[in-house]
Protein backbone atom coordinates (compact mmCIF):
# COMPACT_ATOMS: atom_id res chain seq x y z
CA UNK A 1 0.00 0.00 0.00
CA UNK A 2 0.93 3.43 -0.79
CA UNK A 3 2.41 5.10 2.67
CA UNK A 4 1.15 8.46 1.42
CA UNK A 5 -2.47 7.26 1.67
CA UNK A 6 -4.27 8.42 4.82
CA UNK A 7 -7.17 6.24 6.34
CA UNK A 8 -10.30 8.68 6.12
CA UNK A 9 -12.98 6.28 7.88
CA UNK A 10 -14.29 7.56 10.99
CA UNK A 11 -12.58 10.70 11.95
CA UNK A 12 -14.16 14.00 13.51
CA UNK A 13 -14.44 16.37 10.97
CA UNK A 14 -15.00 13.56 8.00
CA UNK A 15 -12.98 13.57 4.79
CA UNK A 16 -12.91 16.16 2.88
CA UNK A 17 -13.59 15.76 -1.19
CA UNK A 18 -9.75 17.02 -1.38
CA UNK A 19 -8.43 14.05 0.41
CA UNK A 20 -10.80 11.36 -0.82
CA UNK A 21 -9.36 12.92 -4.51
CA UNK A 22 -5.47 12.95 -3.01
CA UNK A 23 -6.00 9.77 -2.20
CA UNK A 24 -7.62 8.33 -4.92
CA UNK A 25 -4.65 10.19 -6.82
CA UNK A 26 -1.80 7.94 -4.98
CA UNK A 27 -3.73 4.64 -5.48
CA UNK A 28 -3.59 5.49 -9.56
CA UNK A 29 0.01 6.88 -8.95
CA UNK A 30 0.52 3.40 -7.55
CA UNK A 31 -1.29 1.09 -9.76
CA UNK A 32 0.11 2.88 -12.91
CA UNK A 33 3.80 3.77 -12.10
CA UNK A 34 3.08 7.08 -13.38
CA UNK A 35 3.40 10.02 -11.30
CA UNK A 36 2.47 11.97 -14.06
CA UNK A 37 1.09 10.14 -17.51
CA UNK A 38 1.92 10.91 -20.66
CA UNK A 39 -0.68 13.05 -23.07
CA UNK A 40 -1.26 9.77 -24.35
CA UNK A 41 -2.34 8.60 -21.32
CA UNK A 42 -3.76 11.51 -19.23
CA UNK A 43 -7.10 10.64 -20.08
CA UNK A 44 -7.70 7.15 -18.98
CA UNK A 45 -5.57 8.22 -15.61
CA UNK A 46 -7.92 11.13 -14.89
CA UNK A 47 -11.08 9.11 -15.55
CA UNK A 48 -9.25 6.67 -12.88
CA UNK A 49 -9.07 9.29 -9.85
CA UNK A 50 -12.41 9.64 -10.72
CA UNK A 51 -13.61 6.53 -10.73
CA UNK A 52 -11.89 5.71 -7.50
CA UNK A 53 -12.65 9.00 -5.88
CA UNK A 54 -15.93 7.95 -6.50
CA UNK A 55 -15.88 4.82 -5.00
CA UNK A 56 -13.88 5.18 -2.01
CA UNK A 57 -16.63 8.14 -1.35
CA UNK A 58 -19.37 5.33 -1.40
CA UNK A 59 -17.28 3.34 0.42
CA UNK A 60 -16.80 5.90 3.23
CA UNK A 61 -20.51 7.01 3.41
CA UNK A 62 -21.75 2.68 3.52
CA UNK A 63 -19.30 2.12 6.61
CA UNK A 64 -20.49 2.09 10.01
CA UNK A 65 -19.00 1.41 13.43
CA UNK A 66 -19.66 1.85 17.25
CA UNK A 67 -16.47 3.42 17.70
CA UNK A 68 -16.38 7.55 18.62
CA UNK A 69 -14.86 9.01 16.22
CA UNK A 70 -11.08 9.91 16.34
CA UNK A 71 -9.67 13.13 16.82
CA UNK A 72 -7.47 14.60 13.54
CA UNK A 73 -5.23 16.37 15.99
CA UNK A 74 -4.59 14.21 18.18
CA UNK A 75 -4.00 11.47 15.44
CA UNK A 76 -1.18 13.55 13.66
CA UNK A 77 -0.01 13.91 16.89
CA UNK A 78 0.64 10.33 17.38
CA UNK A 79 1.77 10.41 13.94
CA UNK A 80 4.74 12.79 14.23
CA UNK A 81 5.60 10.67 17.58
CA UNK A 82 6.33 7.66 15.83
CA UNK A 83 8.31 9.75 12.89
CA UNK A 84 10.64 11.36 15.79
CA UNK A 85 10.89 7.76 17.08
CA UNK A 86 11.49 6.06 13.87
CA UNK A 87 13.79 8.42 12.31
CA UNK A 88 15.48 10.93 15.07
Amino acid sequence: MCRNIKTLFNFEPPATEAEIRASALQFVRKLSGFSRPSQANEAAFELAVVEVADAARRLLISLHTNAPPRDREIEAEKARERSRARFG
